[in-house]
């Protein structure tokens, strides 16, 4: 009967973490109405679904900006999982990167209930290169990252710091501006559309292993020859009126969204 009874009790314990907070997570008034209005273009349910995210999961989120996806991230995981954010450093050189984490940061002391469990840690290759404790991560994500780690020759590091957080068998899931197959590797330095098959060579030479691709996040208005890149269209808008009409018209960027695995053995 005890054992029966134990059984029972383990059954609604992983019951009880079955179910992610879809509605609240999205909805809440947390989340700005403008920020809100991106899951048009951004599909994170979709996205995190696909990636597989679960409750009870850790997660480590590389480079989140400006916490976009934490708003997300951290309501989902606050009281069924470990949630990493691996910023920029207080140490990083130029005031780009320590103004970055520090927006960063208030953001998350302005409500110390949500995000009182999310634990930054700063990534920033190659003086830091611990995003979070070797071997403890279920999945990590990247999203539109890998052109900043191009263009700050930090690509390879990052990938490894990745890597090395991840368990035997943990997923890595990445979302990045696509760029036309063939493009040079200084216009995807400059304009942040990457190719599919570099960000995917890259990811494999530190170790990764494709497991899928989706098209959630493809894009066909965007025609990638904008003449400052991703830039130019919602929500940078890097030209102002100029052509914002066309722009608003094509949406934020054509994306990738793949899925890599770091293998058991």
């Amino acid at each position: 009967m005890k054992y029966l009874f134990a059984c029972f009790l383990a059954l609604a314990t992983v019951g009880a973490q079955a179910a992610l907070d879809w509605d609240s997570a999205l909805q809440g008034v947390h989340r700005s109405d403008s920020n809100k209005a991106r899951d048009e273009f951004r599909h994170p349910q979709q996205t995190l679904e696909f990636f597989g995210l679960q409750a009870g999961m850790t997660v480590l989120e590389v480079s989140p900006g400006g916490g976009w996806y934490t708003e997300i991230l951290a309501p989902l995981l606050l009281d069924n999982g470990e949630y990493y954010a691996a910023h920029h450093s207080l140490n990083a050189p130029g005031g780009y990167f320590r103004n970055s984490l520090g927006k960063y940061l208030q953001k998350l002391a302005n409500d110390t209930e949500l995000y009182s469990k999310v634990i930054v840690t700063q990534l920033q290759p190659p003086a830091e290169t611990k995003a979070a404790p070797e071997g403890t991560v279920d999945l990590a994500l990247a999203f539109r990252n890998v052109h900043s780690w191009l263009g700050g020759d930090v690509l390879e590091p990052t990938l490894a710091a990745i890597f090395t957080a991840l368990k035997p068998g943990g997923r890595f899931g990445v979302v990045q501006h696509r760029a036309a197959p063939g493009t040079s590797l200084e216009a995807m330095k400059q304009k942040a559309y990457v190719t599919e098959d570099f960000v995917i060579a890259a990811a494999e030479r530190a170790g990764f292993e494709l497991v899928a691709k989706s098209e959630i996040n493809a894009n066909p208005k965007d025609t990638k020859d904008h003449p400052s890149g991703v830039w130019n269209l919602p929500p940078s808008y890097a030209a102002g009126d100029e052509g914002r009409a066309k722009y608003a018209a094509i949406g934020e960027s054509d994306r990738m969204t793949l899925l890599f695995r770091k293998p058991e053995a």
